[in-house]
């Protein structure tokens, strides 16, 4: 019956990802289409999801795709710690050096890393979180309480 238990199983993830966020979300008020709740935008975006988790379950079913395979670690564990990093250098560190580390440990998730890219990289989105989260948006990020206080 499942012809591709590779995206069958990605169809099931994401059904489940969708299933929790909606009730996480179910004590949010939803408010209505003029006056939107907060959550409005949980409800949407999970029932956004488990929509393409069910295409892609059918999908699966429908046509033939690859099989499960071994399941590498590397990848899962180095983006689950980058977020974890960024979670405890934030208020300590502040943006300017949280952003980068995510970069740079993230960039260990894969064997083919270009290092110099990842820098630059690492470099440009810090300055545009800095100009967006900071300078557009006027969030109460820490920059650099090392440096210049909170």
């Amino acid at each position: 019956m499942i012809k591709s238990p590779q995206d069958a199983g990605a169809g099931v993830f994401l059904l489940a990802i969708a299933g929790l966020a909606f009730w996480l979300g179910s004590d949010l008020p939803v408010g209505s289409l003029r006056q939107l709740g907060p959550g409005m935008f949980p409800r949407v975006l999970a029932v956004l999801v488990g929509i393409v988790g069910a295409i892609i379950l059918l999908d699966a079913m429908l046509e033939q795709g690859a099989g499960l395979g071994r399941w590498p670690l590397r990848a899962p564990l180095f983006v689950l710690g980058a977020a974890i990093a960024f979670g405890f250098a934030i208020r300590p560190l502040g943006l300017v050096v949280a952003a980068p580390l995510v970069m740079v440990i993230g960039a260990y998730a894969s064997p083919e890393t270009r290092w110099r890219e990842v820098l630059i990289f690492g470099g440009a989105m810090t300055v545009f979180c800095v100009g967006l989260f900071k300078l557009a948006l006027g969030l109460p990020i820490p920059m650099a309480p090392w440096l210049v206080g909170y």
